[in-house]
């Protein structure tokens, strides 16, 4: 049977029932495509800038390395088997990268980087998506300025990608079937309709949480974040239990080690150059811990998602792809 996609679903059903039964469908493991068995060879498209051996093993974690930030983001992508084994002709994609505030410009790490995020647009564009979106919701400054201001804005644009404002009028309460905290919250519509949900965050520094990473990141695609912060690490993976992002990319070319998540001291930002990316939330997560010198513990919502079974904490050796560009 094919697989029922969250937008297919819903394109047909209305209100809170609907929403309580969409959840039943994702707890029975339908809802957003995942990710196809990858092909034996892997094979290179043309237009790649990396050449390597057809027979190259698909990585389970993809962390890459080098100074060309859009080299080392597609890079990261094709150690998981390239975009076309996520993305297929015709898909409605969401990429949703962290745009917290209009504060600071990209050097100051408290947003995601654009060329990491326009390099997955233009990836997913290449795949086939029929559209490509990029957005957030952030919590310094209208939407407007903070896309400005973060440089994402303009890098999204020049590729063919959509920048959209979250309009309040397509957020609705869905239940959380695996919930252990939160039995329902609001989520933004598109986010769960989607086919393919792409989730960026930067690696950063946070009062509450110790780092945000691609769980903490989720929390841009409700309302009222605010009330997350009681029992934090057992909401978030509460939430991610139900979006379910496709790839989690987490973007370390440059991370924040203190003052997140806004940030504003650029003696506080360390240059990495550095993409990390999984299908596993909590895999790309927890590797990304080491880069700040704490471990996944240190970071409560990540144990929290892997006890709800959301990913692991732990990836062999063998299942990891690092490439120095």
């Amino acid at each position: 049977m094919d697989r029922v996609t969250r937008r297919d679903f819903l394109k047909g059903a209305a209100g809170a029932g609907a929403a309580a039964a969409f959840g039943g469908l994702a707890a029975a493991g339908g809802g957003r495509r995942t990710a196809e068995a990858p092909p034996p060879q892997v094979e290179e498209r043309a237009n790649s800038p990396l050449a390597y051996p057809s027979d190259r093993k698909v990585a389970y974690l993809a962390v890459t390395h080098g100074i060309d930030t859009a080299l080392v983001t597609k890079a990261a992508i094709d150690a998981l088997g390239g975009m076309e084994r996520f993305v297929k002709k015709g898909d409605q994609v969401i990429v949703k990268p962290n745009i917290c505030t209009d504060a600071n410009g990209p050097e100051y790490a408290s947003t995601t980087n654009p060329t990491v995020v326009a390099t997955l647009v233009t990836l997913c564009l290449e795949a086939g998506a029929a559209r490509v979106r990029v957005m957030d919701n952030p919590f310094g400054g209208p939407p407007e300025s903070a896309y400005e201001v973060s440089g994402i804005k303009q890098a999204v644009n020049a590729v063919g990608g959509d920048m959209e404002i979250m309009s309040q009028a397509k957020y609705a309460r869905f239940q959380i079937p695996q919930g252990r905290d939160l039995g329902s919250w609001t989520f933004y519509r598109d986010v769960l309709e989607a086919d393919v949900l792409i989730n960026v965050p930067i690696g950063k520094d946070h009062g509450l949480t110790r780092l945000t990473l691609g769980g903490k990141n989720i929390m841009g695609v409700i309302l009222d974040p605010g009330q997350i912060h009681q029992n934090i690490a057992q909401r978030v993976a509460d939430l991610v239990s139900l979006v379910r992002p496709t790839l989690t990319v987490v973007d370390a070319v440059r991370i924040l080690t203190s003052g997140g998540p806004t940030g504003g001291d650029l003696s506080a930002v360390k240059k990495l150059d550095t993409v990390i990316a999984s299908t596993d939330i909590v895999a790309a997560d927890s590797y990304a811990t080491g880069l700040f010198g704490l471990t996944p513990h240190d970071v409560g919502y990540i144990p929290a998602m892997a006890a709800m079974g959301l990913g692991r904490m732990t990836v062999k050796k063998s299942e990891i792809e690092e490439l120095t560009l």
